[in-house]
């Protein structure tokens, strides 16, 4: 008999992996018998549907024309930076957002994914005498949690509690100062546009962290791949928009994460950028980066387009976007209510997102993770007559600490607007199904 085959161990980084809580939902639909047979609204992740730029689509059509660089079919390396059209580009939708770009550096990245890898490399220190953690505010976007923990960086937060009103709380001033003091935290990380809450983080809530960072000399992290995605017709916050008379000492301090994905509708192009008036940090990311040698060429030129592209242009196109979700955002919460009573909704004013919260109708006993695997797994309702089902993520992943968010889940509107007009009714009788099934 052949003794039993031993494999080399993984390392404890790997042996602790789980799968996304964003993304395991659409593995488990993919693997149900009857996956054939059910129309799936995958809610669960920011994979926007909508069409990119015009600039932009003509660009990725063009592809293989005499014009094109790619013409001749070399796709190159280009510098870790970025290529300076897209860099540019950047630049120019931040200019058009009314934005001061004097002093600005500009480097692309894989995706806002990389940028936040970089961040956390370049002003969190790792697990030591010298740890700087990364100061958040749960709930917040999974993927600091997931690349802090990869990068042996480590996450401090203060909680915000949904309200019945559906309102995220903003942290107490006291709380958040207490907890500067306490972890000597590398920087601060606001989302103000606000994934996963969908919040418009208020201008005067923005000044209070940015004076704490310059009190206690931290870098300002500002989450911005939603800017411009606001719909309360208040100022923008974004930590652009501060100033030295509001924030002394506020120049110098301040990093931006960028994306092409939402607001541009090009998830798939991976490409994003981290805007900084910090010349140092610019230089050193830069190095960083070259290891991973540079951004996707191809998607670079696409999004490079919008270098070129007017202001007047650029800000049409953000009322396009504001008006699309608005209305759809708006739609939902409405029907939610009717379709789900006593169900708590965040009535989102920025970003794409919506917060549902099912306390008031479950027992202590119930997990939205288990939830959401039921509707992946074996849930379907019929309308129509057709089978329905919806994934959505379970807020536990969203909390450093994942007691929180049980009876909590985040909504995506991403796919179209028809489908999604469809989903409080079929959330009502997923809910409903797995209530009397346990």
């Amino acid at each position: 008999m052949y003794p039993l085959k031993q494999y080399p161990e993984l390392s404890s980084h790997f042996e602790s992996l789980k799968p996304s809580s964003i993304r395991e939902a659409a593995n488990l639909f993919d693997e149900r018998s009857d996956h054939d047979e059910v129309t799936v609204i995958n809610m669960a992740i920011g994979n926007v549907t909508l069409p990119m730029h015009p600039a932009m689509i003509h660009r990725m059509h063009s592809l293989g024309d005499l014009s094109s660089p790619f013409t001749n079919g070399v796709v190159p390396y280009m510098r870790s930076r970025g290529t300076d059209e897209t860099r540019q580009a950047f630049l120019n939708v931040l200019d058009a957002s009314g934005v001061d770009i004097d002093g600005l550096s500009c480097q692309i990245t894989e995706g806002a994914s990389q940028g936040i890898a970089l961040i956390l490399a370049g002003v969190c220190g790792p697990s030591g005498s010298n740890e700087k953690p990364l100061l958040v505010f749960d709930a917040t976007y999974t993927n600091y949690m997931a690349f802090a923990k990869s990068s042996g960086r480590r996450i401090v937060n203060v909680t915000r509690h949904l309200g019945q009103d559906g309102r995220f709380a903003f942290p107490n001033l006291e709380e958040l100062e207490a907890l500067i003091e306490k972890e000597n935290p590398g920087a601060i990380l606001v989302i103000p546009f606000d994934n996963p809450t969908g919040q418009h983080m208020r201008r005067a809530d923005l000044i209070k962290v940015a004076n704490l960072c310059v009190e206690h000399n931290l870098w300002l992290v500002s989450d911005e791949a939603y800017r411009e995605l606001n719909y309360d017709g208040k100022p923008l916050s974004s930590v652009w928009t501060l100033n030295e008379s509001e924030v002394p000492g506020i120049t110098g301090r301040r990093i931006s994460l960028e994306s092409t994905s939402k607001v541009w509708n090009a998830c798939g192009l991976r490409i994003g950028a981290m805007i900084t008036d910090n010349r140092q940090f610019f230089e050193k990311s830069i190095f960083e980066n070259m290891a991973n040698l540079c951004a996707n060429t191809i998607g670079q030129y696409i999004f490079g387009a919008l270098a070129h592209e007017s202001h007047a242009d650029i800000r049409i196109w953000f009322e396009k976007q504001r008006d699309y979700y608005r209305g759809v955002i708006t739609h939902f919460v409405e029907t939610i209510k009717e379709e789900v009573p006593g169900v708590i909704a965040s009535r989102p004013d920025a970003a794409i997102y919506t917060v549902v919260d099912v306390r008031n109708l479950v027992d202590d006993n119930f997990s939205a993770a288990e939830f959401v695997h039921f509707c992946a797994k074996e849930g379907r309702v019929k309308i129509d007559d057709q089978f329905y089902t919806i994934l959505v993520s379970p807020m536990a992943g969203f909390y450093n600490d994942e007691r929180e968010g049980n009876t909590q889940m985040r909504i995506a509107f991403v796919d179209p607007r028809e489908m999604v007009e469809k989903t409080p009714r079929i959330f009502g009788k997923l809910l409903k199904n797995f209530l009397s099934s346990r």
